[in-house]
Order: structure tokens, then sequence, then C-alpha cells
């Protein structure tokens, strides 16, 4: 079984999209400035790392709505 799990994930954010935005920008923060939360973690790559310090809520995020005139 794959850690942290899709179902998890989805409970945190509420939508795939919105976790492939989160999860992806804060894998370019990791590459760039290598400054994770977590001191141990179960993957070794930037997404996965990502994605755990989400499921640890380590990582927030704020839902802009743009209305149209």
């Amino acid at each position: 079984m794959l850690y942290p799990s899709i179902d998890t994930l989805l409970n945190r954010l509420g939508s795939k999209y919105t976790l492939v935005a989160v999860a992806s920008k804060r894998a370019r923060e990791l590459r760039d400035h290598n400054n994770q939360y977590l001191h141990r973690t179960v993957s070794k790559k930037y997404v996965g790392v990502a994605l755990e310090e989400i499921v640890e809520d380590y990582i927030s995020f704020e839902k802009i709505i743009v209305e149209k005139e």
C-alpha cells in the first residue's frame, strides 16, 4: 500500500485538482530550497515528501474564487 493514501489526501483537500496544484507547488519549493518540515519521511522524492507534509497538516492552502462580471 502506498503512503499516504489518495483517500486520506482527498479528505484533506477535497479535490484531485487541488491536490495536484498544492503538491506540485510544494515539491518545487522543496527542490529549490530544501526546507522540509518533516524530519523522517517514507519517500525520498520531492512529490512524495510534499504529500506526506499535506497529510501531516504542515501545508495549508487558500482557495481564491474569482467572480466574473
